[in-house]
């Protein structure tokens, strides 16, 4: 197994490769890559470790085994003392995470060296600029403050693929890993400017020749990682900048704020007058845009935006967008108006990562709002995201509202989650088979049915797309009593 240096051929290319298969998209032309085996791996999520603070596995004791088996693996094959940078978002619980997993590197010789709160990104950008081993992030993202998490970038700036987690796992149980002792022992220090060396790095990404004076920009940052930084990056490009969300005490994060609040935005967005809100979640890897009349613009509309802009630059990879199975069908259809086209995968942006790295492609992202613009970061960047969209609205002197109108039409979408007691394989649930495959003769080309298993609990998720919203409800509860039934069999 190789180390955490830069693998992006070696590993997550390689993975994905093997991962890929076709799928039943709209046109046929869309790929899916496979969700990893749930059995495979049992700490880690599709996003890294995630759980209630102090409860297993969000434990001090875990944490500690984590960096031991982070730090074994980040020296391995290496001639110097291996060097691990970690950052935290606000959680109160940050503090006994970090320290243990500090303890945790020292304690097999390699250096630590501590950022304190910054965003996700902020910790992926700097582990490659400081040319670090490892990056590890101590943040549950958009969950309530009572949970943490737990994810690692390589060296190259990119999450682990599933190989490397796995075998981080198996290490976290081995006793034997030899430690050393006396000046061997490892050590911690803190980097003071890490915030502002992400400040500057975020506004490289922001064009030359283009300024945000007089534009009034709201920011929300849900109390967490980018309290700080967000909005400094845009004030420091001359934009207005009103902020909410900027006053973390360890236990607010996300609550009533941010990315999974943003009426709050909407009515500041409104109140002042600006020209486009930004929320972001709690490590800032996503955001939710705001239009100048308190309109959201989630991340399908974003995605199309920017690709149609790339498109006429000339500048997006191979003509193709990367997104989950979960973006709208109009996202589809846009790209295929523009002559570009859109490649799916399964639900999680370190899939989409995967794909865009496996193929050469450079813009990917998630309805949610996890945007990779990999000319710029090695995972979702919502500052990064949200210059972006700056740059389009102070290049093209058009309103937020009118970009994300023209950007893609959006064609009706229906959700329906349903809990049952266990796991099938969904080959083998007849009832729903049979629905499913009646509905999507019905639908036809006109639009999309997707049913999936949650990744982390015994819950189907049925997604429908099609020209009658009403129809599509009533569909969708078809699906659910199904499955039901099909449940009640097993």
């Amino acid at each position: 197994m190789a180390d955490l240096t830069a693998t992006k051929n070696k590993s997550s290319t390689k993975t994905t490769a093997k991962k890929k298969h076709a799928a039943n998209g709209a046109n046929g032309a869309a790929t899916v890559a496979a969700a990893p085996k749930a059995a495979e791996r049992k700490l880690f999520g599709t996003d890294g470790i995630r759980g209630t603070a102090n409860e297993y596995p969000m434990t001090p004791e875990v944490a500690l085994q984590l960096g031991k088996a982070v730090a074994y693996v980040a020296g391995r094959n290496k001639s110097h003392a291996p060097r691990v940078l970690i950052g935290k978002d606000t959680r109160l619980s940050g503090y006994m995470i970090e320290q243990a997993i500090a303890a945790g590197v020292c304690s097999m010789g390699a250096r630590v060296i501590l950022c304190g709160p910054i965003p996700t990104p902020a910790v992926a950008q700097l582990t490659v600029s400081m040319r670090a081993d490892a990056g590890i992030v101590i943040s549950a993202s958009h969950n309530p403050y009572q949970d943490n998490g737990i994810k690692i970038f390589g060296a190259d700036g990119f999450k682990l693929p599933d190989e490397q987690e796995i075998e981080i796992e198996r290490l976290m149980g081995d006793d034997g890993l030899s430690r050393p002792t006396g000046p061997g022992i490892g050590k911690a220090s803190r980097l003071d400017d890490a915030g502002g060396r992400y400040v500057v790095f975020a506004k490289t990404t922001f064009p030359r020749g283009l300024t945000l004076d007089n534009v009034r920009v709201v920011v929300d940052a849900a109390h967490g990682a980018a309290y700080k930084v967000a909005p400094l990056v845009f004030a420091e490009l001359g934009a207005n900048v009103s902020c909410i969300g900027v006053k973390p005490n360890g236990v607010n994060i996300n609550k009533d704020a941010g990315a999974l609040h943003p009426d709050n935005v909407r009515a500041e967005v409104v109140k002042r007058g600006a020209q486009i809100g930004i929320a972001l979640d709690g490590d800032a890897d996503r955001l939710i845009v705001i239009d100048e009349k308190g309109q959201i613009v989630d991340g399908d509309v974003v995605m199309a935006m920017c690709a149609a802009r790339m498109l006429e630059e000339g500048s997006l990879a191979k003509k193709t967008l990367v997104a989950t199975v979960m973006s709208n069908l109009g996202l589809e259809r846009a790209m295929q108006r523009r002559g570009g086209k859109l490649v799916r995968t399964q639900v999680g942006d370190r899939y989409v990562v995967e794909a865009m790295r496996a193929n050469g492609y450079n813009l990917g992202g998630e309805q949610s709002g996890h945007l990779i613009f990999l000319d710029h970061a090695s995972t979702g960047d919502g500052v990064v995201a949200a210059l972006q969209v700056l740059a389009i609205m102070v290049g093209t002197g058009r309103p937020l509202s009118e970009l994300a109108k023209s950007a893609m039409e959006r064609v009706p979408q229906v959700l329906e989650n349903i809990t049952l007691p266990s796991r099938q394989p969904l080959d083998q649930m007849r009832q729903l088979s049979a629905a499913t495959a009646k509905v999507k003769d019905a639908l036809g080309a006109d639009g999309r049915v997707l049913v999936r298993w949650s990744g982390t609990e015994p819950k189907l998720r049925i997604m429908l797309e099609g020209p009658n919203e009403d129809r599509l409800r009533k569909w969708a509860k078809d699906l659910a009593g199904a499955a039901a039934k099909d449940a009640k069999r097993a």
